[in-house]
């Protein structure tokens, strides 16, 4: 069985792939996206989720492993419109986009790495829909932060919920779609 780091590898890959291409068709043009924007762009993706796995059913049929990729790449948007601070406009090349892209995943990947260390993998043991609900839940935490003017008591803020919101992704994506011989 392949490690957690080399399958948490050929999950990224993949989305930084979809990521690459929408740059191609669009640049960054999120560029000018708030944070409680991206916010609601990762509430649809993980709300649809929660529906499908409660329904059964995907009338749109749009992929479940679509939403989950879409959720790590917004996730990263969410660092970069964080740390970056949002624009007017475009002010930024694809290509500088995409650099950001891997430096926040290597940030992903390094705490994802210790974490799984200190908590013994448990997600493999959870269930996908516990992910989506955790996913929903660090979102809906961005959103109390984001409405207190981005000051936390005694939480972590907004950056930690994104970097776990992307992590609990992949973990759902390496659940769903790649096998233990993977």
């Amino acid at each position: 069985m392949k490690t957690t780091a080399t399958q948490f590898d050929q999950v990224i890959d993949r989305c930084r792939k979809v990521f690459v291409v929408k740059m191609k068709d669009y640049g960054p043009s999120w560029r000018i996206m708030r944070p409680q924007t991206v916010n609601d762009q990762l509430f649809i993706k993980a709300k649809r989720v929660r529906e499908i796995e409660m329904t059964g059913e995907n009338l749109v049929g749009e992929s479940v492993e679509g939403e989950m990729m879409a959720i790590v790449n917004y996730a990263v948007i969410g660092l970069i419109q964080l740390r970056q601070g949002f624009a007017d406009g475009v002010d930024m090349t694809a290509e500088r986009a995409t650099e950001l892209y891997d430096a926040y995943i290597k940030e992903a990947k390094e705490l994802m790495l210790r974490k799984n260390h200190d908590y013994g993998e448990a997600w493999r043991e959870m269930y996908p829909s516990s992910l989506t609900d955790i996913i929903l839940t660090k979102i809906n935490r961005n959103k109390s932060i984001a409405a207190h003017n981005h000051q936390t008591l005694a939480s972590e803020g907004c950056d930690g919920n994104y970097f776990d919101m992307l992590n609990y992704a992949v973990f759902y994506l390496i659940q769903t779609t790649l096998t233990p011989a993977q």
